[in-house]
């Protein structure tokens, strides 16, 4: 991953998934078990844990890579509009990540094919209080929201309690859940 993204570049970044319509999604959890060969769970109903990333296709051909990173002085989601290929090794190989097609899944349905109306970042002040960091995103069309973050729960079995800014990838599909985890519009 780049060492170098500023604010302003992932500001811009973002910024180019408004007015575009997301035509399919892979999610890139980990595999585990005895032969590295095992896709980890990750669908907990409204929320989803493709712990490595999320890779969004657009209508025109543009694909977007939503994975964790340490860009900002901290664990933070990062967005860069290029293939997950450029951020992630060893993509369907024992105890790497797995691809998993999910934009026909029950809960991307309503944003799937609908132009995004409004994409927006969720900073949070990093450990040294002068540096922020993304937590996530949230893409809207008319009809649905989806927040994508650097979370992941406190315990397993997963519970009530999340973590942002963590190593992890997480999908987020109501703004009840958003508000437990700590997904935050300041800007």
């Amino acid at each position: 991953m780049s060492s170098s993204l500023t604010a302003l570049e992932y500001e811009r970044t973002v910024a180019l998934l408004r007015g575009r319509r997301i035509q399919r999604v892979i999610y890139y959890p980990l595999m585990s078990g005895e032969d590295g060969c095992e896709v980890e769970d990750w669908d907990f109903g409204a929320w989803h844990q493709p712990t490595m990333g999320v890779e969004l296709f657009t209508d025109d051909g543009t694909r977007f890579s939503a994975v964790w990173g340490s860009n900002f002085d901290h664990y933070g989601l990062e967005v860069f509009p290029e293939p997950m290929t450029a951020h992630l090794a060893r993509v369907g190989e024992p105890g790497g990540s797995a691809q998993v097609d999910v934009t026909d899944h029950a809960r991307w349905a309503s944003l799937v094919g609908r132009k995004l109306t409004s994409v927006d970042i969720a900073w949070a002040e990093g450990p040294s209080n002068n540096v922020q960091a993304p937590d996530a995103i949230r893409l809207c069309s008319r009809e649905r929201a989806v927040w994508i973050a650097a979370g992941r729960p406190a315990a397993y079995p997963p519970g009530e309690a999340f973590h942002l800014g963590t190593d992890d990838v997480m999908v987020v599909f109501t703004a009840e859940l958003a508000t437990k985890v700590g997904i935050l519009l300041t800007r």
